[in-house]
């Protein structure tokens, strides 16, 4: 468990930090240190977190069970995770209507799974993950509501390309990858 909460804390502080930092001119730590310092930084201490995380996850399985999630809730992730797929891949796709209407799509992807596994994980270490995760991105989604954002022409073929790259995705994890990855069938 040490390793998951050591993670966590790493990769969130980072997380917390660049989403909350003076972006104040001559108080901005990015501009201080220049795009490629900071983001460097910025990626090793949240890669070091994240495998950390990941690692201390799997050491800490059996975990201590907390609370045993309802029949209903284990089906959770089924119906969640595909809209949290495409909003994944809207991400980083051009802009069209989904990711014009969701603002911030990575953040309401991360809000999706992290809910929908705690609805059906109910042990120590799925709560400081999983947890950690959704504290995190809802944070982040109200501190990002105000912030201006660039307006940019909507790709009328964009959408298509996200909805069917997410179900790809979302079909192969639950086919193959969750097993691999994770050693949990889903």
């Amino acid at each position: 468990m040490y390793f998951l909460i050591v993670g966590a804390l790493m990769f969130f502080a980072v997380h917390f930090y660049s989403a909350f930092r003076s972006r104040l001119p001559g108080n901005d730590t990015r501009k201080k240190l220049g795009d490629a310092r900071f983001m460097a930084t910025y990626s090793v201490i949240s890669l070091i977190g994240f495998v950390l995380m990941v690692w201390g996850y799997d050491l800490a399985r059996p975990s201590p069970q907390l609370y045993n999630p309802p029949a209903w809730a284990r089906s959770a992730p089924y119906i969640l995770m595909l809209p949290a797929f495409i909003l994944i891949v809207s991400a980083y796709a051009p802009r069209g209507r989904i990711k014009n209407y969701a603002k911030h799509p990575m953040l309401w992807a991360t809000i999706l799974w992290s809910f929908s596994h705690l609805l059906a994980n109910g042990e120590i270490n799925s709560l400081i993950l999983f947890g950690g995760f959704l504290v995190f991105a809802l944070i982040d989604r109200i501190s990002v509501i105000n912030r201006p954002e660039p307006i940019k022409k909507i790709s009328k073929t964009s959408d298509i390309f996200v909805v069917l790259i997410g179900a790809i995705a979302y079909a192969a994890t639950l086919t193959i990858f969750h097993p691999v990855l994770f050693g949990v069938s889903v």
